[in-house]
């Protein structure tokens, strides 16, 4: 396996990094975004009191998503770095203990995963208590 090889529908261990990036950067210019809109409704220190933890959220959240691909990327350049020299592609091995460590490792990015659905809906009913949807 290499870092050109696919790893699921057309996408490669590059693409991956790039879609990554990409992600970093695309949540760097929404929270901006974000954030100077959400500016023009504070008016009072009460406003502030309210919006912060929301906005706190949101980054929490973020991160966390980006988090989770960087995962990902660390067990796929595990396989491309254990395969590598190999004669055949699929002949790479993990040890008990990496395989361990990699089902430890999905449990609890299944767990975050979910402790993260819980807090964007918490958020996303917090904003429209907030602007009264």
């Amino acid at each position: 396996m290499t870092d050109n090889s696919e790893i699921f529908d057309g996408k490669t261990f590059q693409d991956l990094t790039k879609d990554i990036y990409d992600n970093v950067k695309s949540k760097e210019k929404q929270l901006n975004s974000l954030v100077m809109e959400i500016h023009t409704f504070v008016r009072t220190i009460d406003d502030a009191v309210l919006i912060a933890p929301i906005i706190k959220e949101i980054m929490d959240v973020s991160i966390k998503n980006d988090e989770h691909l960087v995962k990902l990327a660390s067990v796929l350049q595990r396989i491309i770095t254990k395969s590598t020299g190999e004669t055949d592609a699929d002949s790479f091995t993990l040890t008990d203990d990496e395989k361990e460590e990699l089902i430890r490792a999905l449990e609890d990015t299944a767990t975050e995963a979910q402790q993260n659905l819980d807090k964007i809906t918490n958020v996303e009913t917090k904003k429209k208590s907030f602007l009264g949807n």
